[in-house]
């Protein structure tokens, strides 16, 4: 069930002159992903074929990723009228496929596929917060808070049926450890450079380094200290590993001097 549909948006708040160039990007790229939601349900559906309970919590997960898509996709507009985002996500989904077909999951296990699915909520939720705080425009900051306090709650979700799958998959803490890892690294792959590519420079061809490069430039930058402090935590809490530790103050400063390093060597880059 939705906690919130896009009547609920104050869409008649929409101060022009608080937009942020930089976050319209942004915003258009995270519209084709999120609004993309109905293959990754499509993908779980198949992965975890015989699991009913699963499977219609992840159809109701899909309709809220989609709203969230349309949500952004409707600011991006008011922003910039030009914005065609049917085209957009047409593009998007021509040149980015997700293994539809599949009928196990690529993790090598339906509770590897949950961390994995954790580990994508850490970073939607966390990625949300930032956006928020770091928004002017009081539509976009709506959206984002809505959205946000989704993402937390889509990881609670795949959290409680990772906790049904563990014992049965046998998966130890070295072996989520490990997905949690791949995950990450995935996180730089082709679909948000894609997406960020199909949404905003739709007349150039498609250079994934450039485009990875122009996405992590902004997006780098929302990020403050206590968005990857939760993130670790939670991401932690996924791997079977105490969130709160030394663990996680490790952890968040690496990931932060690795965030700001990226951000100047991307933004001196793009001088």
């Amino acid at each position: 069930m939705k906690h919130w549909t896009l009547e609920h948006i104050p869409w008649s708040k929409f101060d022009r002159s608080k937009v942020d160039p930089d976050l319209v990007k942004l915003v258009k790229a995270a519209a084709l992903v999120e609004f993309n939601g109905g293959d990754y349900a499509t993908y779980l559906g198949r992965v975890f074929g015989d699991d009913t309970e699963f499977r219609a919590a992840a159809e109701d997960w899909a309709q809220e990723e989609v709203q969230h898509g349309q949500a952004l996709a409707d600011w991006a507009k008011l922003a910039d009228p030009e914005f065609d985002f049917q085209a957009a996500f047409q593009r998007f989904t021509d040149g980015y496929r997700i293994p539809l077909e599949a009928t196990e999951s690529i993790r090598g296990s339906r509770a590897g596929e949950l961390v994995a699915r954790c580990i994508v909520e850490t970073g939607t939720s966390s990625y949300y917060s930032a956006l928020t705080e770091a928004a002017e425009e009081p539509v976009l900051r709506a959206i984002c808070r809505n959205i946000a306090a989704d993402e937390f709650r889509h990881y609670k979700l795949f959290y409680t049926h990772l906790r049904r799958y563990l014992t049965r998959d046998g998966l130890n803490a070295w072996d989520r450890f490990r997905v949690t890892l791949g995950r990450l690294r995935e996180s730089e792959d082709d679909e948000l450079a894609y997406a960020y590519f199909a949404a905003n420079h739709p007349d150039e061809p498609y250079d994934r380094a450039r485009f990875s490069n122009a996405y992590a430039r902004r997006a780098y930058s929302v990020y403050r200290r206590h968005h990857v402090e939760r993130g670790i935590a939670m991401a932690l809490k996924a791997s079977g590993l105490n969130p709160t530790g030394r663990l996680n103050r490790v952890l968040t400063g690496l990931a932060c001097w690795f965030l700001q390093l990226r951000a100047r060597k991307l933004a001196a880059l793009n001088a």
